[in-house]
């Protein structure tokens, strides 16, 4: 009876060391070597699609993200993000526009200049990567630049060469808001045409730009008809009631047709200079007291969109314009050349442009913590803006604590200014110093040059068009 209890004993060891063994052999198989399934071995990460691009491979992708970064017991949701894949030993460019993600094969100006692969992130609450229900306190600088974090931990150990933030307009606060809360992620920051509004209630800096930039005659051109449009404001209304019907366009959320008109007519001379260039003031009626009123309205159509302040035009931007009234802060500028008389709203806040079911409250001191921190502790930071960008008036500025970081500036280009606009020695000194902070070799450094070919279909090079006042 002993024996046949020391036999089953040793039988039940023998088992178990097996069993050990097998477990042991499968957490010793080798790790996915193929891009995708790399990627997909990311706890959270699943596939959307995959599309074809020559030389890349490219993906769209959901990433299970906290509702809330401070209670992630408070449930997730499904964040869209793109992975163009160059090589995993290339550099990493981590881009944002600041709004919804593209699923298109795109490539931003610093991804072209290190040859890299490219990562973009859709911002939280912009369709599809909105919590259901949706808890709009967790939106704001802080919870986004959190995202961003996530992401970059879990693709860090799959691209582990240096990573360099970059966005453009929203996008590139989006950039420095993120260095601001996790500096020691990226190993530089390119931002773009990005507005640094301080102090919410003080813009007369955008009064100054709009008095001089430009030629007189194009100032006058377009001053004349954002006026006669308020001038002619009830044949034209009329006419906007029957585009409204026509599209089936409402006007809840501003409260009324007259208010969006007016919004639309007051983003005209601002959207001009957003998206155009002084050579496009050929495009402007010369005399706006003879035009037709076909003619002011498709100038101010085609400028600002009439669409712009529908709750339809509205609805894919209410994420923005919450955070324009809780924390970004929004412009406000004054028309001296305009008869009191013929403006009855002004620039309307943040407010008038979110459902009223949606509670907002300011927060003064969020961008001054940014600003502070940028003026201070900026490392690796390059900020570029458009000489005739109005959304350049409030810029970030740098202090005695920033370390090699620069603030620059293209001459005569729009919101769509990139490094490429700068005069020479400016455009290779950023060239160089993305290289440098992407830890290119010296020579490579040296050349400041770009290392990929220009693509027409992959590079992006304008301005990144959303209706005016929006940046």
């Amino acid at each position: 009876m002993r024996k046949a209890l020391r036999w089953l004993l040793a039988l039940t060891v023998f088992i178990g060391t097996l069993s050990t063994a097998a477990g042991a052999a499968t957490a010793a198989e080798p790790e996915p070597t193929d891009i995708k399934d790399r990627l997909l071995s990311i706890p959270g990460m699943s596939l959307v699609q995959e599309k074809p691009y020559p030389g890349y491979r490219y993906f769209v992708l959901n990433y299970t993200q906290p509702i809330d970064h401070r209670h992630p017991d408070r449930g997730t949701f499904q964040q869209r993000i793109t992975v163009l894949h160059r090589d995993v030993t290339r550099p990493t460019v981590f881009y944002t526009s600041g709004y919804n993600v593209s699923t298109t094969p795109s490539r931003r100006e610093p991804t072209q200049i290190v040859d890299g692969n490219q990562v973009s992130l859709e911002y939280r609450f912009f369709t599809p990567s909105r919590p259901d229900p949706a808890d709009w306190s967790t939106l704001d600088i802080w919870q986004a630049a959190s995202d961003q974090h996530r992401v970059y931990e879990a693709l860090k150990p799959v691209y582990s060469a240096n990573w360099l933030a970059t966005g453009g307009s929203k996008g590139g606060m989006t950039a420095t808001y993120y260095e601001r809360f996790y500096p020691r992620d990226m190993n530089g920051v390119v931002a773009y045409v990005a507005p640094n509004d301080v102090v919410n209630n003080e813009d007369s800096a955008y009064d100054r730009f709009f008095e001089r930039v430009g030629t007189k005659e194009c100032r006058d051109r377009l001053n004349a008809v954002q006026r006669e449009a308020l001038v002619r404001r009830a044949p034209l209304e009329r006419k906007y009631a029957a585009y409204a019907a026509e599209k089936g366009y409402t006007f809840t959320t501003i409260g009324g047709l007259d208010k969006a008109y007016e919004a639309v007519v007051l983003d005209y001379v601002w959207g001009f200079w957003q998206y155009s260039l002084l050579k496009d003031c050929d495009t402007v009626p010369a005399n706006a007291a003879t035009a037709t009123d076909e003619e002011i309205w498709n100038s101010v159509d085609t400028i600002s969109g009439f669409s712009a302040y529908t709750d339809q035009g509205l609805e894919t931007y209410t994420p923005y314009y919450y955070q324009a009234g809780t924390q970004l802060g929004a412009p406000t500028i004054h028309f001296p050349r305009i008869e009191r008389k013929l403006i009855r709203y002004g620039y309307q806040p943040p407010r008038n442009f979110v459902p009223r079911s949606i509670p907002m409250r300011f927060q003064p001191d969020a961008m001054r913590d940014v600003d502070t921190w940028v003026r201070h502790h900026a490392h690796h930071m390059l900020f570029v803006y458009g000489q005739n960008d109005p959304w350049g008036s409030e810029r970030f500025r740098l202090g005695k604590g920033a370390h090699d970081s620069y603030v620059l500036t293209a001459p005569g280009m729009n919101h769509g200014a990139n490094v490429a606009g700068l005069v020479p020695d400016q455009k290779s000194l950023a060239t160089a110093r993305i290289l440098d902070w992407a830890g290119l070799s010296p020579s490579t450094v040296a050349q400041a040059k770009p290392l990929a070919r220009y693509d027409a279909k992959l590079d992006v090079r304008d301005a990144e068009r959303e209706p005016a006042l929006r940046p």
